[in-house]
């Protein structure tokens, strides 16, 4: 006799899926392992959520990763094609962004040649200031509205830079308030919802790698901190990386920037790992630039650091290195890409307040009238004591950053990792010269710890990368920023 089969209900089939689904959640053997720094791809792997239970979304771990980065343009002499770029994108009004001294350069001779070349109308504004605060930001947006440019160019170091992406920023939302695109909690934080205007960036420094990301710093006058503006709408169209133009910058900047370049790619290498970061976010506009580690981005650093190391004493030392002035343009190009994606964490975090509650300390070699603390400086002057204290989160990436340096690792112990990378920094940054050895040399004593700390705890866009940093806000957080910013003192 014939078998009957029986169409299955719904809820037969409804429950058929939901045991087939819960079947295929088994923990994949290598990716389960809590060992393995790119860990779980699915952050949920082998385990199945009760049906019914309620999602706290703020606890929920990150399960995915994007890359961003500006294109890029690299090679001698390759700023003479920048009035070409401009026609091929059909632009009528070009604000170009400099400084008074880049203007003097050939850079900007360069530029102006190839605007005018293609008959390109521009304007010119050439008042950023070195290391920007929000009122000189604001003064160059206002400077920009009433042109109502429909491209920019910056050409500059990463200040400059920095500024040409806000005022990009702020022309294209005229009616934002200054703060609302602000990283919180010191903005509101909002996403920049649309793209913006097309942006070049003619970097003539090797450091910031500001041609890349999404990313612009400045000083909240009020707040004493550095705080800035992170989202992949911000990134320049395109980054010419011409190094002719950096052959002009002095023996002190190529030290500063490529400091700034060695922290990025260190900080983005050890930075913790994307799904480890809270929360995931319930919509991708919401993702933020800087994500942690991942295994794109650990590429570009790691290459960058190899590099920098390699590289940085030589251009330093002798300015007609081409060789070592080129390969520094490049290791901050891809550190850029690198750090643009991973982000950093505690020198940059504890660089803002730094160099915003500078206590008169000007840096030997910087023409400038009025105290500074250059941006690498700021961030390379804590970096022993930040890997000693994070070592203990990853010995290996740690030991593979000291084996950067030429430190023979075969027989350092895991849990020595950080202490023994510390010293390789400390090393590097007194022999390449006229670097301040501690916070001590910068002016800072020991009464400026806790107002340093309170400049620090804000700058929760990064911190939240740290490895082995409480970032709960609370007391324990305090401590731990107090004991290092007590170790940076000197080294």
């Amino acid at each position: 006799m014939a078998s009957i089969r029986i169409a299955p209900s719904r809820a037969t089939r409804a429950l058929n899926l939901l045991r087939s689904i819960n079947s295929t959640h088994s923990a994949c053997p290598c990716h389960s392992n809590p060992g393995h720094h790119h860990g779980p791809i699915n952050p949920y792997a082998g385990k199945v959520r009760s049906l019914a239970t309620p999602v706290d979304f703020s606890q929920q771990k990150e399960y995915a990763f994007e890359m961003a980065a500006s294109s890029i343009r690299f090679g001698p002499g390759c700023t003479k094609e920048v009035g070409m770029d401009f026609k091929n994108m059909g632009a009528k009004k070009v604000m170009v962004v400099t400084d008074s001294v880049v203007e003097k350069l050939d850079a900007m001779k360069q530029v102006r040649e190839g605007l005018e070349r293609e008959g390109i109308p521009y304007e010119v504004y050439n008042k950023v200031r070195t290391e920007p605060k929000d009122y000189t930001i604001r003064e160059a947006i206002d400077f920009a509205k009433p042109y109502q440019p429909d491209a920019f160019l910056a050409v500059g170091g990463g200040s400059v830079i920095d500024t040409a992406k806000l005022m990009n920023l702020y022309t294209t939302f005229p009616q934002a308030e200054f703060l609302d695109f602000v990283n919180a909690p010191v903005g509101k934080g909002l996403p920049i919802t649309s793209g913006l205007k097309p942006l070049i960036a003619v970097p003539t420094t090797a450091g910031t790698g500001s041609e890349t990301t999404g990313t612009a710093i400045f000083d909240l006058v009020e707040k004493k901190a550095k705080t800035g503006i992170a989202h992949r709408n911000l990134k320049p169209t395109l980054g010419i990386c011409d190094p002719i133009n950096t052959r002009t910058m002095p023996s002190a900047v190529h030290a500063s920037s490529g400091l700034d370049v060695l922290c990025h790619s260190l900080e983005s290498w050890t930075a913790i790992p994307y799904y480890e970061r809270v929360p995931r976010p319930q919509n991708p506009i919401n993702r933020p630039a800087y994500q942690g580690a991942n295994p794109i981005s650990d590429i570009f650093s790691l290459q960058a650091l190899r590099d920098t190391v390699k590289y940085l004493p030589r251009a330093v030392r002798d300015p007609d290195d081409w060789e070592a002035q080129s390969k520094m343009l490049l290791a901050a190009t891809l550190a850029g890409v690198g750090f643009g994606n991973a982000g950093v964490h505690l020198c940059h975090g504890m660089s803002y307040p730094i160099s915003s509650q500078n206590p008169g300390y000007k840096h030997k070699g910087y023409a400038v009238d009025t105290p500074i603390i250059p941006h690498g400086v700021s961030v390379a002057v804590t970096a022993p004591a930040v890997f000693a204290f994070t070592g203990a989160s990853n010995p290996e990436r740690h030991l593979a950053a000291a084996e950067c340096f030429g430190v023979d690792i075969s027989q350092v112990k895991a849990e020595s990792a950080g202490e023994v990378l510390g010293e390789a920094l400390a090393e590097f940054l007194v022999a390449l010269g006229d670097q301040p050895r501690g916070l001590k040399a910068l002016g800072f004593k020991r009464e400026h710890i806790d107002t340093l700390v309170e400049g620090t705890i804000p700058q929760a866009r990064v911190l939240m990368l740290a490895p082995n940093l409480d970032t709960g806000g609370g007391e324990e957080e305090r401590a731990q920023l107090t004991g290092l910013f007590e170790t940076a003192m000197e080294y």
